[in-house]
């Protein structure tokens, strides 16, 4: 098992790393590769050292598996050149995931679409994968109609630019911008860039990819982003509206019986999801589970997951599990 991880100095590529030690996921030769001003230095894997190689000669080793996070650009164009040497690729970025040939993959909810011939698999939005996580077992029972999201996003999501702004802003100092305005004591309703419907694309991946990973089209999403000075996690608002109506106890045993969602909710003693508990794991956690009591039919939940791990290197190291388990590569 050839394993290359293509962005490996980057925050994703780190945890990537961090999570593939974790979960031992054996492999006989590690190939990591970075853009062209880190190749030839040195990264640690399994207490082992190994050279950072670049895109070119990484291709050249035939790697059985890529995990890509390297930005859309660097995937649209190198991505087709691995799978054309018989590699797997599995791509961290926006880049294919609405790619109607392309699979979009949360492994708890739809691995099993995965075949031989899927060269390039698409690793859905960090705000997605935690969504559909505790939306996909639900609509399974009661069919969604509708959903209202607005998600409060960690600055880590942007990356280490928008960390060191931060840093910079509580500490008074002058520095490079990753954002508009400041994030200190703030909170930015732009996440991504805006498209011409008034939405920005992070909304709208939220729209697009949750349609995509349950399969309907019918399903009515409306989203609003919004980046907030944290830096352990995603927190999302969710407003859902199924055909049919349920009970609230019945929700609450489906999540709990659902792999890799974490209940918590008990008002009683003030617990409920929060992104400083949720740093560093790798399950997706809800609670805040309600009623709207303005319509029929419809629930309230809170949903928090670490975005670096379940929502983009965990997911993408499972996606890669899945494969090896079921000889798909």
């Amino acid at each position: 098992m050839k394993l290359a991880v293509i962005g490996v100095t980057g925050m994703v590529g780190e945890i990537m790393r961090k999570v593939l030690e974790e979960r031992n996921f054996k492999i006989t030769a590690f190939i990591p590769v970075a853009s062209e001003r880190s190749v030839g230095k040195k990264v640690i894997f399994k207490n082992q050292e190994f050279t950072i190689v670049s895109m070119a000669d990484a291709v050249a080793m035939q790697p059985d598996i890529a995990l890509f996070s390297a930005g859309g650009e660097t995937s649209l164009e190198w991505a087709p050149k691995f799978a054309a040497v018989g590699t797997t690729v599995i791509d961290n970025s926006s880049a294919w995931r609405i790619d109607l040939s392309k699979k979009l993959i949360v492994p708890e909810i739809n691995a099993s679409e995965l075949s031989k011939e899927d060269k390039i698999i698409a690793n859905p939005n960090c705000s997605t994968i935690q969504m559909v996580m505790v939306l996909a077992p639900l609509h399974k029972k009661y069919k969604i109609k509708r959903i209202v999201v607005s998600t409060y996003q960690s600055i880590s999501g942007t990356g280490v630019k928008a960390m060191q702004q931060l840093e910079n802003e509580m500490n008074g100092v002058k520095g490079e911008m990753a954002y508009h305005y400041p994030i200190h004591k703030n909170a930015i309703p732009h996440c991504d860039v805006f498209e011409e419907n008034g939405y920005t694309k992070e909304e709208m991946k939220l729209v697009r990819e949750t349609q995509k990973i349950l399969h309907d089209k019918t399903i009515a999403i409306t989203a609003t982003a919004v980046r907030i000075p944290t830096a352990g996690g995603h927190s999302e608002s969710v407003n859902v509206e199924f055909e049919n109506d349920f009970d609230i106890n019945e929700i609450r045993t489906i999540l709990n019986e659902t792999e890799g969602i974490t209940v918590q909710d008990n008002i009683d003693v003030n617990y409920y999801p929060m992104p400083l508990y949720a740093n560093g794991k790798d399950d997706v956690f809800v609670g805040r589970i309600r009623r709207d009591g303005s319509q029929p039919n419809t629930l309230n939940l809170w949903i928090v997951s670490d975005n670096l791990r379940k929502g983009a290197a965990t997911n993408t190291v499972q996606i890669a599990e899945y494969l090896v388990e079921n000889n798909l590569v």
